[in-house]
């Protein structure tokens, strides 16, 4: 078996980032958090996420994070699989956050796109089947 357990963050603040991610998911607690140097710096981490995934946020990020509508290389998107579509976008819209990118139609999926603080860009999808073939039905 091979899984992701978590994604490593380094962002321009902590608390703007975890605002967000404890909106989308409020299920989600802190696992751990201290203080890590990093390539000669100091920083502050923290895990965020269950017992089985997580995602570590670091402060310390300088500049803006790459265009999501450019060409660079670097990370696009983070996907997470959710239960309730209507309940994740309800919660983030109605703490001010913009819905970046609505997924097109889909007989078995739907999915949205926000952009957090620091610039990442995270995909939300619900399934309407389990049944593989009609969830990874690319039209």
């Amino acid at each position: 078996m091979v899984r992701l357990e978590h994604a490593n963050l380094l962002v321009t603040s902590i608390p703007a980032t975890l605002r967000f991610l404890q909106t989308a998911f409020p299920h989600w607690h802190i696992r751990g958090e201290g203080k890590v140097v990093s390539h000669g710096r100091e920083r502050d981490w923290l895990h965020l996420g269950d017992d089985d995934y997580y995602l570590t946020l670091n402060n310390g990020g300088e500049g803006e994070n790459r265009q999501l509508s450019g060409h660079n290389p670097g990370l696009a998107h983070l996907g997470f699989v959710v239960d309730d579509l209507d309940g994740v976008i309800d919660r983030l819209t109605n703490k001010g956050y913009k819905i970046d990118i609505t997924g097109t139609a889909h007989p078995f999926r739907k999915n949205v796109y926000f952009v957090d603080p620091a610039g990442f860009q995270f995909e939300f999808v619900e399934y309407l089947s389990e049944v593989p073939s009609e969830k990874n039905l690319y039209l």
